[in-house]
């Protein structure tokens, strides 16, 4: 019987087979990770349940999210999921509520954020994942992005013009941008992965890890 508390996206069941994939590639098999606007909670609970020696934390800004995150897991039977917990990225110490992080993440993180939040969000997404990553961990970000020299898919032309139209303050990032933002923070790009439906897998880690 179908749990009445899950929430669906079918853009988060496309992708998560192909970034699961691409987590598999790049993670040993066993870490912590962290990952900030979980949403439905489909990719906590499909990542985990592959994932059995990672223990998976999801948050949310929106905690009208969490009964869904916790539902999917419980579908999934992934155990090494925690509780979900609210989080907003702009604020410091993460979580936005109760005990401040304490042991730092193998990984973080961060899929579908960036286009659809204020500019200020990438930011503090970057400055809150070099605060919170293990020495050696990895942020990872996925979604649409554009790239200088690199022609823009007309679907994700079509995307960032919606995008702008529902709120001024979203859209499309350039990925240059995000590099100098993820630089102030500390960190650089050490991975660039195309993925289906013209997005893209960003791996980023400390920079003094790639001297």
């Amino acid at each position: 019987m179908q749990n009445t508390r899950l929430q669906h996206s079918p853009a988060a069941e496309r992708n998560q087979t192909p970034i699961l994939e691409r987590l598999l590639a790049l993670l040993a098999p066993a870490g912590a990770a962290l990952e900030i606007a979980s949403g439905t909670g489909q990719h906590a609970a499909h990542f985990a349940a592959a994932l059995p020696g990672w223990t998976w934390q999801p948050t949310d800004l929106q905690d009208t999210h969490f009964g869904s995150i916790t539902g999917w897991a419980e579908q999934a039977q992934a155990h090494n999921v925690c509780a979900p917990l609210r989080l907003d990225v702009l604020q410091n110490p993460w979580p936005s509520n109760g005990p401040a992080f304490g042991a730092p993440f193998d990984l973080v993180y961060c899929a579908n954020m960036l286009h659809i939040a204020p500019w200020a969000c990438c930011a503090g997404l970057m400055q809150g994942a070099a605060r919170h990553l293990a020495a050696g961990g990895h942020l990872v970000t996925y979604g649409p992005y554009l790239e200088d020299g690199v022609p823009t898919a007309p679907g994700n032309l079509a995307f960032d013009a919606s995008l702008r139209a529902q709120d001024a303050a979203w859209g499309i990032r350039r990925i240059e941008d995000v590099m100098a933002v993820a630089a102030s923070a500390g960190l650089q790009l050490a991975a660039r992965h195309s993925m289906p439906a013209n997005n893209l897998l960003l791996v980023w880690t400390h920079a003094a890890c790639h001297p």
